[in-house]
C-alpha cells in the first residue's frame, strides 16, 4: 500500500486531499510545471525513500491523507470549484501545481470560508506585478489579484530576492510583509493569529538544491533551512500548495525528491496541528 487514493468529491471532514492542478499557461518564461503533480507523487512513493516524515509520521496508507489525482477544471478561474468542494466537505486542500498563478483561484475559494485568511508565501519572487506582458493572470501576478480583491487579511513573503521598484510599491500599497532573502535570519518565527494558508514556490530554494524550476535565482534557501522553518511552524494552517516544479529543467529527478520531501513535512505539520475531531 502507498498513499491512499480517493475522488476529491468523496473526501470527509478532517481528511487531507492532495490534488494536482496541471496548469502552466500563465508561465512567463517556459512551460513545464503542468507535468509536475504526478511526478511529485511518484517521488513520494519512490522506493528510493520511505513514507516516514522526520517526526516519524508514517504517511503510507495514512487514513487521513489521500491523493485525489489531477482535478478537472474548464478554465483558469474554475480552479476555485474543486477547492471549494473540498472545503465544503470539511477537508483540507493541499494543491500541487502547476505554475504559481493557481494561487489566485485557490485563494478565491479559501477566502469564502476564511475571510481573514493569512498567507505565507515562500518564493524568490513577489508575484505582485499588476500585469506581466499584458497578462493580469500571469504567474507573476497572483498575489496582486488576491490583495486587491481583499481575499487575505495578511500576506507575508519569505525568501524574496528579485525585488523591483514596482513590486516594492505594490507591497507597500497592499501592506505586505516582505522578508527579503538578504534580510532573512535563521531565528525567524511567524506570529499569526487565525487561519493561515501556506504557498510554497520551489524557486524559494537556491537552484543548487532545486534546479528543476523555470527561473533559476541564486542566493536562496537550502533544503535544510526550508525544512527547519516548516517544522517550527506553530500556526493554524488550513491549506497548502507547492508550485513551480518544472521537470523539464530537473537533473536526475533531484527537484522532484526535494518537492516530495517538502510535501511530506507539510503533511506532518498539518496532521500534528490539525488533529481529527
Amino acid at each position: 500500500m502507498s498513499l491512499l487514493t480517493k475522488d476529491y468529491r468523496n473526501l470527509q471532514a478532517d481528511e487531507i486531499g492532495i490534488i494536482g492542478i496541471p496548469l502552466d499557461e500563465n508561465s512567463s518564461f517556459m512551460r513545464g510545471p503542468a507535468k509536475a503533480p504526478q511526478l511529485i507523487i511518484d517521488a513520494i512513493q519512490s522506493d528510493s525513500a520511505n513514507y516516514f516524515t522526520e517526526n516519524l509520521t508514517n504517511l503510507k496508507g495514512h487514513p487521513r491523507v489521500f491523493w485525489c489525482g489531477n482535478v478537472p477544471f474548464d478554465g483558469y478561474l474554475d480552479i476555485s470549484t474543486p477547492v471549494g468542494e473540498i472545503l465544503g466537505a470539511g477537508a483540507i486542500p493541499f494543491t500541487l501545481g502547476g505554475d504559481h498563478s493557481i494561487a489566485y483561484p485557490i485563494i478565491r475559494a479559501m477566502s469564502r470560508k476564511y475571510p481573514k485568511l493569512n498567507i505565507i508565501q515562500f518564493d524568490a519572487h513577489g508575484d505582485l506585478y499588476d500585469e506581466l506582458d499584458g497578462n493580469r493572470h500571469s504567474h507573476a501576478s497572483p498575489f496582486a489579484r488576491i490583495m486587491e480583491n481583499g481575499l487575505a487579511g495578511s500576506l507575508t513573503q519569505v525568501g524574496i530576492r528579485t525585488m523591483t521598484q514596482h513590486q516594492k510599491e505594490q507591497g507597500e500599497r497592499f501592506g505586505v510583509k516582505v522578508i527579503q532573502m538578504k534580510d532573512w535570519t535563521a531565528d525567524l518565527e511567524f506570529h499569526l493569529e487565525g487561519p493561515t494558508y501556506l504557498s510554497f514556490d520551489m524557486d524559494a530554494l537556491d537552484p543548487a538544491f532545486a534546479p528543476g524550476v523555470s527561473h533559476h535565482e541564486p542566493g536562496g534557501f537550502s533544503t535544510r533551512e526550508v525544512l527547519t522553518m516548516i517544522q517550527k511552524l506553530n500556526l493554524d494552517i488550513v491549506g497548502c500548495d507547492v508550485v513551480e516544479y518544472n521537470p523539464d529543467r530537473d537533473v536526475n529527478g533531484v527537484t522532484a525528491m526535494v518537492a516530495a520531501k517538502i510535501v511530506k513535512e507539510l503533511l506532518a505539520r498539518l496532521l500534528q496541528d490539525r488533529p481529527a475531531k
